[in-house]
This record gives structure tokens, C-alpha cells and sequence, in this order.
């Protein structure tokens, strides 16, 4: 199929947002200081802290698992987690050329982490819990010279990995029961453990910092203390702290030149604490919990992620300061709004929370938050002065755009969540479509108050979409029972149905709105007259998986659409071919919008990220 072909000409992508937090220790420095290495689903990005320019590194077929850097800058290495039964890549990327310098296949299901030998000449990988082995790489061969079972069998499962910061043949690993010291025998091809000796201490431990001078390492705990452990002996020195333990474990530690210790923890708190006595000697409370730590140059400047998907920066000597450098969201996005006549701003809704985001410096403005609720849809009223959402708790929220504030809340508005919505051009009424499928038009009255005008029901399940007529007085619904239903919004009945083998998805008008176009789990655009509902043509969207996404151009020569292939399409309204197509989602697209100056293409996918494109067709001046 032409969509599929490699000589279409590519989209340009002009930013990403996004950051996987979940991933333990993800957020990395690069040695040259100057970039910031971080997974976002199956891509691993390369972003420069000096201009915010961004580079994306496309190898991997599945979710990023662990990523690591080696000492001297010029490798990264990256793994990944994969379906049951298959081998999940490493892929070493050579960090000059941006290029894959080896792809490595070993572990079962998952790559759990990764770690480089100081001289790189070797990269250790350790499995996931369906593989449980590590195996050590030799870089320059690109092949692996040996394997073990990563813990004894009476122990749990091994979590954490880190090689020592002076000898290319030792490293330790961790993890539940576990805590052992590797030897590599390289003439034999071998790798010998010993057990290190924590006594009657018992411990889950999540991550490894070995000081500088391979004469300690620090082991941080699911029970929220932090043991120091004797390198060449192998036996327990301290435990701490004493009495005030980590909330919520310690998911990451980094020790400092002045031989302080940060302790980042589950609750959110990053700490200062005591090399020594593990006694607090500052703290600051961030946003989720905090599970990368990562020191630019010699410690003057720190960054640190956590699992909200945020990202901070401070500086040494002002901890208590942080500086929130970039912020995404951290699970799918459901939707995508554009005010209209406006190309600077773009809404965008997820679970618990509504952002709206500075289109050029794709800079968090505002952020509307319901807790445990997730926004399934949302919509910008044509005057700018609210935007509406629909809720799965069977709410409709209307909120102020700049300040956040709540205007109206319908409450009861659907029995089974509240699916899609749209607001009238007059910005006097809202039609919202729910999880049982009926689609109910309500009125904005002066006070903030509400009146429902009409119930509308005959589609037989959820209703997925929702768009109007420029005049209000028509509108499409599309809906999972593979029905498309035009209504009369003065009548408030059906003049038109469509019906297909599908699970309907999105629905747009033409501009001139005598057709309107659809598309879902079929894979199939369907252009449909809007006067008698007949099909016109049927084109071949996505050779896999379904389409959620799709949008007209305001001059109607073009469609954009989206979906579970991962590929942002351009289309030619009237020709059906394929003009241009954007790689670079790692998750399913759930929505695409284009702003109305047809400048900027922004589309949205199922790992919370958000990438902004340059769109091809600018207006026609016709």
C-alpha cells in the first residue's frame, strides 16, 4: 500500500514531549555535559540542555526498559521488555554517529538493567524475572563471552546492577534476598560470584552506588534504609538510618564529592543526607516518586526524574530550589484541543488532569487536576472563554482556560462515563455522547447554570465521536456499534444514518460539509455524502491496527490520520494517496490536530507523549 511505501517523504518533527519517569535510573547525563539521555516508550532521546534541541534514537520494538551510559561518553546502551517467549533486544548505540552500534539478543521477556565496564570493554546486562540470568558482553566483539543464573535459588529475584568504577572485572548485583559480587575469569570464559554477608538483616534492595574509590558500596532498601557494604570483604559496615527510615523504600542514591549522600524515595522527598551516620540534612518534596538521580559534571548542577514525568534541575548549594525544567504526562492521552483562530496554544487531557501547553516552547501553561478521574474528551469553546471535558465518572467539567477554575460541573450527564463532547459555534450549548450510547444536547445559562435540552438515543454503544455543523443546527456522532448517525439539532432527530463493519472511531466534516469522513478498527476511510448517507469511496488506511485519530484541513484539500501502526499519515482529500508520513510515536496515536493556520500538527499517543509536527500543506491562498 502506498502509506507504507519508503520513498513517501517524511513529516518533520519539531518536538517531542514526553519522558518516561517509570523506568528505574532513565534519566541520564551524558559526560559531555551537555545532553540528557532519557527513554519515552520504544525511543531512547538525546536532548541538549544548552539550545533544547532534540534527537531521537529508533531501534527498539518495544517499550524501553533500562538505559546506561559508559564512562567515557561514547556508547549507550539500551534495553527492553518484549512479549513471552521472545528475546528482548540490547541494543549499544554509538553516541558520535546516533547510530546502532550493536544489537544483542540473550534475556527472555526483559532487559531489567544494564551497566558499562569503566575502560568500556564490556557491557553486563541482567534479565527480568522470566529470565533471572546475567550475561556479560564484550563490545568491541559484540558478542557475549559468558552467563549466569543472577541469584541463588533459595533467593528472590535479582533487581539492580552496577560494575565497580575502577576494575573492568567486578561488579555486583541485587535485589530481593540477593546482594553478590562478581569476579569475570575471562581466560575461562567465567563468571564467579560471592555472597556478601548482611547478616540477620533481610532486604529488598532496588538500587547500587559504589563510591568513587571502590572502597564502599551503598545498597537503598524497599524498607527504606540505606546499608554500606565493605567492597573487598563483602561484609556489612553500617545501616542506617537509625530511626527516621525513607518513605516508601529508596528507589535511587548518588554520592557526592564532599561524600554526602541523595537519597531519592517513593514518597516524592529527595534528601541530602550523611555519608556516614545517614542522618537528614536536607530535603525537598517533588512531584511522584523519585527514580532517577544524575549529576552533571563534577555534582555543581543535579537532575533528577521522577514517576509523574517530571524532570528538575537544581544546583548543589540550593537544594531546596528546584527548577522544574520539563513536565509531560505520565499515561495515555486521551484527546487533543486547538482554540480556534489561535495557533499558540493546544489543550491536551489524561488521566487525573487538563494541560494546556505553549505551542513554540511545548512549556506546561496551566494544569486543571481531578484526582483518581480520568478526561476521555475535551473541547475549546470557539470564544476561548472555557473548556469543556467529559469525565468517566458520568461528569461534565467546564473550567476557565487561564486560571483553571472550575465555571460548572453537570453532574449525572451519562450513566457509563462521559465518552465525547463538543460545543456549539454560539457557545450556548454542549452535545456529549456517553458509554451507553445516548448523545444529549445541553444548554449554558447565564450564573453557571444548566439545563438538558434533548436526549437523543439510538446508537446501542459508546459513542466515540463528536462533530457539528458550522450553522449548529446539524451534527455526526460516530459510535463503537459501527453506526455514524447525522441529527437534526433543531428537531433533535436522525436525518441520516451510516452503518459499517466496524467499531467507529473518529468522523470529521469536509469544510464545505456535503461529505463527511470516517474511520476505525477496520483500518478503512470511508468518504460518506452527508445528504442521503450513501458511501462514495472506501480507502485502505493502515495496513495494522486500527485508526483513532483523524482531521480535515481548514481548506479541506487534506486529512491527517493516526493510529495503532504508530504512523502519522497525510492524505490528499480528493486524489486518497498518501502525501506524507511521520515515524516517531512509540504507543498507539489516540488523537491528531491540526491548528487552523495549518502550520502546526500535533498528535498524541498511548505512552503519554505528545509530538508536535511541521505540517507540510500550508493554506491555499485561493
Amino acid at each position: 500500500m502506498a502509506g507504507d511505501d519508503q520513498d513517501i517523504p517524511r513529516l518533520e518533527l519539531e518536538s517531542v514531549i514526553g519522558f518516561n519517569g517509570h523506568v528505574p535510573r532513565g534519566l541520564r547525563v551524558h559526560p559531555d555535559r551537555d545532553h540528557l539521555i532519557y527513554p519515552l516508550g520504544c525511543t531512547v532521546i538525546l536532548k541538549s540542555l544548552t539550545d533544547g534541541k532534540q534527537e531521537f534514537l529508533h531501534g527498539h520494538t518495544n517499550n524501553v526498559s533500562c538505559v546506561a551510559v559508559s564512562k567515557t561518553g561514547c556508547y549507550v546502551g539500551s534495553g527492553q521488555v518484549t512479549f513471552m517467549g521472545f528475546k528482548a533486544d540490547i541494543i549499544i548505540w554509538d553516541f558520535a554517529k546516533r547510530a546502532i552500534y550493536a544489537r544483542l539478543a540473550l534475556h527472555s521477556a526483559k532487559v531489567e538493567a544494564l551497566s558499562f565496564s569503566p575502560n568500556d570493554m564490556y557491557l553486563v546486562s541482567l534479565g527480568g524475572q522470566d529470565d533471572g540470568s546475567i550475561a556479560v558482553w564484550n563490545i568491541e566483539k559484540k558478542l557475549a563471552i559468558c552467563g549466569n543464573p543472577a541469584s541463588a535459588h533459595s533467593a528472590g529475584q535479582c533487581l539492580c546492577l552496577q560494575y565497580s568504577n575502577t576494575d573492568d572485572n567486578t561488579f555486583i548485583t541485587a535485589g530481593n534476598g540477593t546482594l553478590r559480587l562478581w569476579e569475570l575469569d575471562l581466560p575461562n570464559r567465567k563468571v564467579r560470584p560471592s555472597e556478601c554477608q548482611t547478616g540477620k538483616l533481610k532486604r529488598i534492595i532496588k538500587c547500587i552506588e559504589i563510591a568513587e574509590d571502590d572502597q564502599y558500596f551503598f545498597c537503598g532498601t524497599t524498607s527504606g534504609d540505606i546499608l554500606k557494604m565493605n567492597m573487598k570483604t563483602g561484609l556489612l559496615n553500617s545501616c542506617g538510618p537509625a530511626k527516621q527510615k525513607f518513605s516508601q523504600g529508596v528507589n535511587v542514591l548518588k554520592i557526592l564529592k564532599s561524600q554526602e549522600i541523595l537519597v531519592g524515595s517513593g514518597d516524592g522527598c529527595l534528601t541530602l543526607c550523611s555519608g556516614t551516620t545517614f542522618k537528614t540534612l536536607k530535603r525537598v518534596q517533588l512531584e511522584g516518586a523519585v527514580t532517577s538521580i544524575a549529576m552533571r559534571g563534577e555534582g555543581q548542577q543535579l537532575l533528577v526524574g521522577t514517576d509523574a514525568s517530571q524532570m528538575y534541575r537544581f544546583s548543589y548549594t540550593h537544594l531546596e530550589e528546584p527548577e522544574l525544567i520539563s513536565s509531560s504526562h505520565s499515561s495515555a492521552v486521551t484527546a487533543v484541543a486547538i482554540p480556534y483562530g489561535s495557533s499558540e496554544l493546544f489543550a491536551t487531557c489524561s488521566k487525573e488532569d487538563i494541560r494546556v501547553w505553549h505551542v513554540d516552547r511545548s512549556k506546561e501553561r496551566l494544569r486543571i487536576t481531578v484526582p483518581n478521574m480520568t478526561c476521555n474528551a475535551l473541547d475549546i469553546m470557539v470564544d476561548g472563554r472555557s473548556i469543556i471535558s467529559a469525565w468517566n465518572d458520568g461528569k461534565i467539567r467546564v473550567f476557565a482556560p487561564e486560571s483553571g477554575r472550575t465555571l460548572l460541573v453537570i453532574d449525572n450527564a451519562h450513566s457509563m462515563g462521559v465518552t465525547a463532547i463538543a460545543g456549539t459555534r454560539d457557545c450556548k450549548k454542549i452535545l456529549s455522547g456517553g458509554g451507553e450510547g445516548q448523545v444529549r444536547v445541553w444548554e449554558l445559562q447565564q450564573g453557571g447554570c444548566h439545563r438538558l435540552l434533548e436526549t437523543m438515543a439510538e446508537h446501542k454503544a459508546t459513542v466515540t465521536d463528536i462533530q457539528i455543523k458550522r450553522n449548529d443546527k446539524e451534527c455526526v456522532t460516530a459510535s463503537s456499534d459501527g453506526a455514524c448517525i447525522i441529527w437534526d439539532l433543531v428537531r433533535y432527530v436522525r436525518n441520516q444514518i451510516v452503518l459499517a463493519n466496524t467499531r467507529f472511531r473518529c468522523v470529521c466534516y469536509h469544510p464545505e460539509e456535503y461529505q463527511i469522513i470516517t474511520s476505525g478498527t477496520d483500518r478503512k476511510i470511508g468518504y460518506w455524502e452527508v445528504y442521503d448517507g450513501a458511501a462514495i469511496r472506501e480507502l485502505e488506511g493502515s495496513q495494522s491496527g486500527a485508526i483513532n485519530g483523524m482531521h480535515v484541513s481548514q481548506d479541506g484539500r487534506y486529512f491527517i490520520t493516526g493510529g495503532d501502526d504508530k504512523l502519522v499519515k497525510v492524505w490528499s482529500y480528493s486524489e486518497g494517496e498518501v502525501t506524507h508520513v511521520g515515524a516517531g510515536h512509540s504507543g498507539s496515536i489516540t488523537c491528531v490536530r491540526l491548528c487552523g493556520s495549518s502550520r502546526t500538527l500535533v498528535t498524541t499517543s498511548s505512552d503519554g507523549a505528545i509530538l508536535r509536527w511541521r505540517f507540510p500543506h500550508p493554506l491555499s491562498s485561493d
